[in-house]
């Protein structure tokens, strides 16, 4: 957008990122998970929170519990990383500030991983912690599934699968910048890799490939959702920024969850990067970006009642 200022902390981090890129095409796994961990730490600032560990049918989980939040609000949620990297503790800091914001518990959820665990692991292990909570009492209209890029692809695929189950479905999905075509034949692919200083066309198709296998379909409408049929889905809101190899992925997105007459926020932008609202403790877009979800998540599954005491 012509005119548009970035933060001056959003500039740094750009540059920081720009100086020590992520190659996952050509960076072994093992270290690919250590190198985010450790990048994912230096943004760990988290507001008050009590994390409480627990275990869904075997399922690895983690609650985020901020002081008064609603625990009968949950907002499960699935971490980014190209279903190969990322981790309950990297996402943290952005779980807590999640329910800060929103006034809900999180449930922050440690689905297996690929190449070790290829598909549908992920989605098996997402849709067995949703029937957790349903079991354990949790209101589905009260539930809110969301998850950043790999994350936010399952978020879509989770709902797909509850709704062709018969399970009653959660009362929103939030996608931030969702990767929800592994074929990659979106046209911003090519055309913003220059912009986008943490994804890469290569890289993206690496974990593709980690994740389904060298001879998996990469438009399996479970791991690609933008091949699914999206009817009957809950409403869903997708953050995306400009500066991404994966924005189409988000704008064809939205353009078929709406043409399937599911009721869709897409909000858009300007400049900023792949999952930008995971930087919410240093950059003040981001947290204007949290700001805009949490608001979101009270409209369609209700306030708690300290946001309204």
């Amino acid at each position: 957008m012509a005119g548009y200022e970035v933060s001056p902390e959003f500039a740094e981090l750009v540059g920081q990122l720009r100086a020590a890129p992520f190659r996952a095409d050509t960076t072994a796994v093992s270290d690919l998970r250590a190198n985010f961990e450790k990048f994912a730490a230096t943004f760990y600032d988290p507001p008050p929170v009590e994390f409480v560990p627990d275990n869904a049918d075997g399922v690895e989980v983690e609650w985020a519990y901020t002081p008064g939040c609603d625990r009968s609000r949950v907002v499960l949620y699935l971490h980014g990383g190209g279903y190969t990297i990322g981790s309950i503790g990297a996402y943290r800091d952005f779980c807590a500030r999640i329910s800060e914001g929103s006034g809900a518990a999180v449930l922050s959820v440690g689905y297996r991983l690929a190449p070790e665990h290829r598909f549908p692991a992920a989605v098996e292990d997402s849709v067995a912690v949703y029937r957790w909570l349903i079991a354990h009492g949790v209101d589905a209209a009260h539930i809110v599934i969301a998850g950043d890029s790999a994350g936010g692809g399952l978020t879509i695929a989770t709902l797909v699968r509850l709704r062709d189950s018969g399970v009653e479905l959660a009362g929103a999905g939030v996608c931030i910048s969702p990767l929800a075509d592994l074929a990659h034949t979106g046209a911003s692919v090519h055309e913003k890799a220059h912009a986008d200083p943490i994804v890469t066309p290569e890289g993206s198709h690496a974990y593709g490939v980690r994740y389904l296998g060298d001879d998996g379909d990469l438009t399996d409408p479970i791991a690609s959702p933008l091949y699914a049929d999206l009817h009957a889905l809950p409403p869903i809101l997708i953050q995306v920024g400009t500066a991404e190899v994966l924005l189409d992925d988000s704008l064809r997105l939205a353009r078929k969850l709406r043409d399937s007459g599911v009721s869709v926020d897409l909000d858009v932008w300007p400049e900023m990067i792949h999952i930008f609202p995971f930087f919410a403790s240093r950059i003040p877009e981001s947290r204007r970006a949290l700001k805009y979800m949490h608001t979101f998540i009270e409209n369609t599954i209700g306030p708690s009642p300290k946001q309204h005491a």
